[in-house]
């Protein structure tokens, strides 16, 4: 049965035309679903019982409950949810202060590959649905005090565009959860034109995941550089206008020894001369069967200092939820489906 939890208010429009009720239902049932944060179409308590009766025989609400959840001794909560294609995805809710940011997830698996990335190891699995994506944070405990959300879970987003960008449009639509898209990035590991796509019609934030200046090192550590270089990444993203307000930063994992030394500070300043961004360094947490280690804090430390000092924003990530396997690179359902 289909859902209505996840549908547009076009598409709830076109649920009132085939149903036969009022047209000003759609908004009604809009407000329902992302506005009031009910769970059932019997909550819908403004709607005549005739068009809930009608409601509940052609749809099914489409909220689905976490099956697991696990809680880090830094207040980080990972949460397990089953999906369409009978398989679980991973969410993580991070407290920070009066920021509560949630990272959902696009997709079951990834494609990708990438050499740092647990979620990768399992490949890929299936695409999520516009209402997969947002009951993460609609059928989370702390859903009520999420300020941010960022599009960094399992899966590469902009390989699952179309149900993102719905999932975008219900988020910041004054009619689904009138969120600014100021407070929402998406990431992505750079691909085009999916990344053209996705500014053209998003105003959410942008981050790259760059973690090498160097066209051999990604390559190595990407295989998608092998499809969509960096350098016309770059270009793309030199041909927009952010404005003031919209953000594009640069996601650089630090590995020991490989993408951590002065020549690339060097390479970093010289290809991302011109563009206003801001680069998050982040710890590498060590994976299964992968030859990579992390740079020390020192020299972590000293490569955030060297990129400041050539005028480009730059900021250490503070590694979050790693004693349950929810920091970055980390989400996979296998490990903790063996202990369910």
């Amino acid at each position: 049965m289909e859902s209505l939890f996840g549908k547009t208010l076009d598409e709830l429009r076109d649920v009132t035309v085939i149903l036969g009720l009022p047209s000003y239902t759609a908004k009604q049932i809009a407000d329902w679903l992302y506005g009031k944060h009910v769970f059932s179409i019997d909550d819908m308590t403004n709607l005549s019982l005739s068009a809930r009766k009608q409601l509940k025989e052609n749809y099914k609400f489409g909220t689905e409950a976490c099956s697991k959840v696990q809680t880090s001794i830094d207040g980080t909560k990972k949460y397990l949810f089953n999906t369409s294609v009978n398989k679980y995805i991973e969410t993580a809710y991070i407290p920070d202060s009066d920021r509560h940011t949630v990272c959902v997830s696009t997709q079951v698996g990834c494609k990708m590959g990438c050499l740092f990335c647990m979620t990768g190891k399992q490949g890929f699995q299936g695409n999520l649905t516009a209402g997969e994506i947002l009951n993460q944070l609609h059928s989370i405990e702390e859903s009520s005090r999420i300020t941010n959300i960022v599009y960094m879970g399992m899966g590469e987003p902009l390989d699952n565009l179309e149900p993102v960008l719905k999932s975008l449009e219900i988020l910041t639509s004054e009619w689904g959860y009138a969120m600014s898209p100021r407070r929402i990035t998406v990431s992505t590991i750079g691909l085009l034109p999916a990344m053209r796509e996705f500014l053209e019609k998003s105003e959410a934030h942008l981050a790259v995941s760059l973690h090498s200046p160097f066209e051999e090192e990604r390559k190595m550590l990407m295989p998608v550089q092998q499809v969509y270089p960096l350098n016309e990444v770059l270009q793309e993203i030199r041909s927009w206008d952010f404005g003031k307000q919209r953000r594009v930063s640069f996601e650089y994992i630090m590995f020991r020894g490989l993408n951590d030394t002065p020549e690339h500070v060097k390479e970093l300043t010289k290809i991302l001369s011109g563009i206003r961004c801001r680069i998050n360094l982040i710890r590498f947490h060590p994976i299964p069967d992968t030859p990579l280690d992390t740079s020390s804090d020192e020299t972590i430390s000293a490569f955030k200092d060297a990129l400041n000092d050539k005028g480009i924003t730059t900021t250490i990530r503070a590694s979050r939820g790693e004693d349950i396997y929810a920091a970055c690179g980390l989400l996979s359902t296998k490990k903790l489906l063996k202990k369910s």
